[in-house]
């Protein structure tokens, strides 16, 4: 795309890092301390930030002279109130383990709740916002005052609602089940819960949502009950958290099919009316940024994610604050 001519070109390097367990409360300039706390919180994302720490190191390598920040997926939600967080286990699995709900998504989360407050010209710090980022992976987030207060994914981002090949939340007993029935490994567990389950295991079509609704469209029983499960769960979640905030200014969607799935937006928002919520079918047609009836309480929106823009922009708070003649752009 001839943005840059040379590496030399790059002021600053903003690193995506799955996870940042209790330690990262924010986007933070790399050192070799970072670094090595990053690479001991391998064991929570063992898939993730391994690949993640080896990137950092390679950008240092290369350009010594230009400063790396990372930016973790976790570090939205460490401003859940600690109800939000425990699991009720016994105590020393958090104190001695870190087994906690840690929540993904972050860095989306917190881009699409600010853009909301931007389009509506309100602060952020004013309003009870919940957002739904779906796609493959799927995630809901309730945010008040602009602070991350709940969210569905949790030690893991296999948890919380349907997904595209993840179980989302389940009755925990089944595993120890089917374990002894079909003398399944724990490794063959976590296969069937993340990569078999959800839409593709439900509607057996596809972990894809539009070959599952064009399979629906076409009269398949499964693939119709795995939509109306997919919306569900999402609609529960969302219920819980009205209760936790006191009520909602704004339910906003985002992610692959948030932002593209009229179908989806629909079913997670029928017969929502005593709620103060409805949506213009015209308008979620045509994917508006706002989708909401005129005289509805509550505003539905339709925002883009944009988790790179975010990412540049904690490179620029973190790192660059008073580099002249740079600029990113909203």
């Amino acid at each position: 795309y001839q943005i840059i001519n040379s590496l030399r070109d790059i002021d600053g390097v903003g690193h995506r890092v799955a996870h940042g367990g209790e330690f990262f409360k924010d986007s933070t300039l790399v050192t070799d301390e970072t670094l090595a706390q990053i690479e001991r919180l391998a064991e929570l994302a063992p898939l993730h930030n391994p690949v993640n720490a080896l990137g950092i190191h390679v950008f240092r390598q290369l350009l010594p002279d230009a400063p790396s920040v990372a930016v973790f997926d976790t570090a939205f939600h460490q401003t859940l109130y600690e109800p939000a967080y425990i699991y009720p286990l016994p105590w020393h699995y958090y104190a001695e383990l870190g087994i906690r709900r840690y929540g993904f998504h972050g860095t989306s989360h917190k881009y699409v709740s600010g853009v909301l407050a931007e389009k509506l010209g309100v602060p952020l710090s004013a309003l009870r916002v919940i957002c739904c980022h779906l796609g493959n992976g799927s995630s809901i987030c309730a945010i008040k005052n602009g602070r991350s207060v709940n969210t569905s994914m949790g030690f893991t981002p296999q948890s919380g609602v349907m997904m595209g090949t993840r179980s989302g939340d389940i009755d925990p007993s089944i595993l120890p089940w089917i374990a002894q029935r079909e003398s399944k490994t724990p490794q063959q567990l976590n296969q069937l819960l993340n990569n078999e389950s959800g839409l593709l295991g439900v509607s057996g079509v596809s972990s894809d949502y539009r070959d599952v609704e064009q399979a629906a469209n076409t009269g398949n029983r499964q693939a119709k009950l795995a939509l109306t499960l997919f919306a569900e769960r999402i609609r529960a979640t969302i219920g819980s958290y009205i209760m936790q905030m006191g009520g909602l200014d704004a339910l906003v969607f985002t992610g692959g099919i948030g932002e593209n799935s009229a179908r989806a937006r629909s079913a997670v928002c029928h017969n929502l009316q005593f709620l103060g919520l409805a949506v213009d079918e015209e308008k979620n047609q045509r994917n508006a940024t706002f989708i909401q009836t005129e005289n509805a309480l509550v505003k539905v929106a339709v925002i883009n994610t944009n988790e790179e823009l975010m990412i540049a922009q904690d490179v620029m708070r973190v790192a660059l604050p008073a580099k002249e003649g740079l600029c990113v752009p909203a």
